[in-house]
């Protein structure tokens, strides 16, 4: 793995979603946390159904409508104001403990690291400036150039493109599964970040290359 470029999912891989419990808490209570995994849930089937419809709109719009479906459908009445700080939250979430270290051996190390997310260039530099990452990497991929989400084929070939990098020479590190079977059908090599180690890979038969459960293990 030592000259492969290193693509690294942002969403669930770097920054974790779920951070926005801790403000959800203080709207729901105990239902934060199921709020959590249901707006999670839908922002990922909306770019998906985008994505296949031709119908791209940013990865913000994409999560303010999976909020709103979300709270019609918990009946939580959260006020427009209430979303709006949300939805602003949602651009400075934290990273995962096991993040600032694991690039800075890999950067120490000389591999070419990239952030390469669905989300819009404007929102993923809040992120990782909040994360203090951005200085750890070498750069961010947006699927926004391509209109479109993964795990469409093009926004793979357009890292490739926009980094100079080869497929074969490429590695997703992800902790979703389509965006692993994506990636490996485009000729990438990948890294499944199994972060629950309950979790079974969701396979249409092709594992990932290699299984870790948390970035120290790169």
């Amino acid at each position: 793995m030592s000259s492969e470029t290193l693509a690294f999912d942002v969403y669930g891989t770097l920054i974790d979603p779920h951070a926005i419990v801790v403000r959800l808490e203080g709207y729901l209570g105990d239902r934060a946390i199921r709020f959590s995994q249901i707006w999670r849930s839908k922002q990922l089937e909306y770019s998906f159904r985008r994505g296949l419809m031709g119908a791209y709109e940013d990865f913000s719009v994409v999560t303010r409508d999976a909020l709103g479906y979300t709270n019609k459908l918990l009946e939580t009445e959260l006020s427009n104001k209430v979303q709006e700080h949300l939805l602003d939250d949602y651009t400075r979430l934290s990273a995962y403990d096991d993040v600032p270290d694991a690039l800075t051996k890999l950067r120490v190390e000389g591999r070419a690291l990239y952030a390469f997310s669905n989300g819009h260039p404007r929102d993923l530099q809040s992120l990782l400036d909040h994360a203090g990452l951005t200085d750890l990497l070498d750069g961010i991929v947006s699927v926004d150039d391509v209109a479109s989400f993964k795990p469409d084929a093009r926004v793979y070939k357009h890292f490739n493109k926009l980094t100079n990098t080869q497929p074969s020479r490429t590695r997703l590190v992800s902790s979703n599964a389509f965006d692993i079977a994506g990636a490996q059908a485009c000729g990438w090599n990948a890294t499944w970040l199994q972060r629950d180690e309950s979790l079974v890979f969701d396979s249409w038969g092709e594992l990932p290359n290699t299984i870790v459960i948390s970035l120290s293990s790169l």
